[in-house]
């Protein structure tokens, strides 16, 4: 598959490190009441993201680090139903840990993870990235982006539970941003559009800039920067809007109210439907 239409490639491996220590700055500063705060994920407190991301570290490591094949979905289960009922499975099972267990998991299973993906090339084939394209062996560069956004998003939802803001340096917000919007091409699949439409995406606040979707016979391509010609719709919005409604914080109609639209608004609310997670 010609991956051209997903944009220029992101290289976020140099950021896991920093993002991992603005996680563990916070964690390690938090009250015992802290880490039972409700969050935005239904029925998950903070300490249960924290177990979440612990999780996640293990599995990317047995499964792609060791090769260790573990059990499927069941019988009629798809891909969500799967992922959400093993992330229980391990949640569940962390409930006794302490904080400081967590913490120190966090600490010496992050850096394996970051020399792994160091070692891979960028632009090999691996899994496919499901709000993107589904059934396509993703590059590498989208997965490990993808996993940045992650990574970075459960950090903000434990912030946003605790009162903390913080970790949304331009730095650090830029790619989860810009590999969010790797998801509106597949959000627009479907709209119909002649060929040279365009949708432009004008990002302000932490990682902000601009980037333009468009319509050729092949279907729809994202790339940095403005339309060359007049766009059929145009988006303005805040990164902390983006990425709210790209994780489902936030409904489309939400960030459609907190945006600003000109043009085909039809068109925009099609493209602010993008799904950047397994759901």
């Amino acid at each position: 598959m010609d991956w051209s239409w997903a944009g220029p490639p992101i290289d976020a491996r140099p950021l896991f490190p920093l993002e991992r220590a603005e996680l563990i700055a916070l964690l390690e500063d938090l009250a015992g009441d802290d880490w039972r705060r409700p969050t935005v994920c239904p029925g998950w407190c903070a300490h249960d993201i924290v177990a979440h991301i612990v999780h996640d570290y293990v599995r990317k490591l047995a499964r792609s680090r060791d090769g260790h094949e573990s059990a499927g979905p069941r019988q009629a289960e798809d891909l969500a139903a799967f992922l959400h009922r093993v992330n229980q499975e391990f949640v569940d099972v962390s409930t006794p840990w302490s904080p400081r267990v967590l913490i120190d998991l966090l600490g010496h299973l992050g850096p394996q993870l970051d020399a792994y993906w160091a070692g891979l090339e960028m632009d090999r084939r691996g899994e496919p990235v499901s709000w993107a394209a589904p059934d396509e062996p993703a590059p590498a560069w989208l997965d490990i982006a993808r996993e940045y956004s992650e990574y970075w998003v459960h950090q903000q939802q434990i912030r946003d539970a605790v009162g903390r803001p913080g970790a949304d340096e331009d730095r650090l917000v830029r790619p989860v941003v810009d590999v969010f919007l790797r998801a509106v091409p597949y959000a627009l699949r479907d709209v119909p559009a002649t060929r040279g439409a365009s949708v432009d995406i004008a990002v302000y606040g932490p990682g902000g800039g601009n980037w333009v979707v468009s319509r050729d016979d092949a279907g729809w391509s994202i790339g940095h920067g403005a339309a060359a010609r007049q766009a059929a719709a145009r988006v303005t919005l805040s990164s902390d809007t983006l990425w709210r409604v790209a994780t489902r914080g936030i409904g489309v109609e939400t960030a459609l109210a907190n945006a600003r639209i000109t043009g085909d608004r039809a068109l925009a609310a099609a493209a602010m439907s993008l799904v950047s997670i397994i759901r």
